[in-house]
């Protein structure tokens, strides 16, 4: 009898961990851990400082509308997840969660977030959070994604709303620093995506989705890379041209960028995947060490102008 008991304990326990494991995956950690970092960064740099029990939850509801939105992605994109290597193991891909689960799952992750950031951090945070969720949803994964090759320019635009959230959850306001923060990701966007789907072409275009490389080929392809380095640099260094951040983010800003580019034309000059792929990993670490070196030219003293 305590043998079966102890195998039944073992057996729900073992289900809790993959079940665990699965809703970790439908959440889409990597794309979390860039939106949560993002946003962190902005909330430190805003004038104004939250309490620190206040912080947290507003970044508790950020992840949760991260995750809402990676739900609510995995349940309109099942079909279209099963076909593409890189998204067949998905748990709704595989069966293991039910699309419909998903979608239950994510829009209950949606109430809550925007729920608990207007409670935590006003109103005004809450509409625009509740907006985010509503263009991935909406605008980016159920009209743009699956119609035109420009579905991640204009859908970048969720991805890169989270910082200004995190700033007017801290200050009530909108300022030109998280305007910048924004069109900083904005611009990264397409050349990080880009530069993934250029080595995942095959996978794309048995999926019918007209990313730039199906649709436009390799070359028109890697140029826009390229182009959009140059825009995210020439975004990134702005901060610095108008007193907001100082020196040792500027010479971050200006190594890693040029990193960036080279990599981006070193894509444009070859037709590698490998160098696509380089290209695609380095745009994450990229973008983490930017807005880590934003903290650190606080941390020294860099400039700060209170916009007020």
């Amino acid at each position: 009898m305590q043998e079966s008991v102890r195998a039944g304990t073992i057996g729900v326990a073992g289900e809790v961990r993959e079940l665990a494991r699965d809703l970790f995956v439908l959440f889409k950690p990597g794309v979390m851990q860039l939106v949560l970092f993002t946003s962190l960064v902005a909330l430190l740099l805003a004038p104004k400082a939250l309490h620190p029990v206040l912080a947290l939850v507003v970044m508790l509801a950020l992840a949760a509308g991260a995750a809402a939105c990676a739900a609510i992605n995995n349940w309109y994109d099942s079909d279209i997840d099963r076909i593409m290597a890189r998204t067949r193991r998905r748990p709704t891909a595989q069966g293991r969660i039910a699309p419909e689960e998903a979608l239950g799952i994510g829009v209950v992750l949606a109430g809550f977030a925007v729920a608990i950031m207007g409670l935590a951090a006003g109103w005004l945070a809450a509409a625009l959070l509740a907006a985010t969720i509503a263009f991935y949803v909406f605008i980016y994964t159920m009209w743009l994604k699956r119609r035109t090759p420009q579905n991640i320019v204009i859908g970048g635009a969720a991805g890169a709303l989270p910082p200004v959230v995190a700033w007017v959850a801290a200050t009530g306001r909108i300022d030109l620093l998280p305007i910048v923060l924004f069109a900083i990701v904005f611009l990264w966007t397409p050349a990080h995506f880009w530069a993934l789907a250029l080595y995942r072409a095959a996978d794309y275009g048995r999926a019918g989705v007209p990313m730039l490389p199906v649709v436009a080929g390799r070359a028109a392809t890697a140029r826009q890379v390229a182009l959009y380095a140059l825009l995210t640099v020439a975004a990134s260094l702005v901060p610095v041209a108008t007193g907001e951040l100082g020196l040792a983010y500027g010479l971050v800003a200006a190594v890693a960028g040029g990193r960036l580019v080279l990599a981006a034309l070193r894509v444009v000059r070859s037709d590698s995947d490998v160098l696509a792929n380089r290209l695609f990993r380095f745009s994450i670490t990229y973008l983490f060490a930017l807005f880590a070196a934003m903290l650190l030219d606080r941390a020294l003293g860099g400039p700060w102008v209170p916009w007020w």
